[in-house]
């Protein structure tokens, strides 16, 4: 079994630069974390944006969409940023792709103290391999399917829609 995590960027793929005081992209972490957290998966993995969610176009949903259905693998992660994670889950679900697919990111950089990062990637992976094709979100261990999922900003957590 092979996974495709597709990296998108996201506060999850940021570091703090402490020359200005910004969180900023450099590269991906995701390798660092796949060693850190020994995982046995077989991944395949593919830089397709480096971004903040809120800089996401149309474009690049496109060009999200467009490699889940030409990727081979059946099971998909996708790094996301979480301000509109929901918007791409739904342009994604909309589709109606025959592939399980989970979309992650953090509140917290992986690179800062204290990141839900990891914990995030393994409640994806886990749950990636348990259930059935469609379009998810896992986020604060919670998995809920696109078409019942949103931000709550005010609590910082993702949560079932009502």
């Amino acid at each position: 079994m092979k996974v495709r995590l597709m990296i998108t960027g996201g506060t999850i793929d940021k570091f703090y630069n402490q020359s200005n005081g910004e969180l900023e992209f450099d590269k991906t972490h995701f390798p660092e974390m796949i060693k850190r957290a020994r995982i046995e998966v077989d991944f395949i993995t593919e830089e397709l944006l480096l971004i903040d969610s809120l800089d996401m176009i149309d474009s690049d949903r496109q060009l999200i969409l467009d490699s889940c259905e030409k990727c081979d693998e059946e099971l998909i992660l996708i790094t996301h940023g979480t301000d509109t994670m929901c918007d791409t889950a739904k342009i994604l679900g909309e589709c109606e792709i025959n592939k399980t697919i989970v979309l992650f990111g953090s509140m917290v950089p992986y690179a800062v103290n204290n990141s839900d990062a990891l914990f995030n990637f393994g409640c994806a992976l886990g749950s990636l391999q348990l259930l059935d094709p469609g379009v998810y979100i896992a986020m604060n261990g919670r998995v809920l399917p696109w078409v019942d999922v949103e931000k709550n900003r005010d609590l910082g957590v993702f949560q079932p829609i009502g």
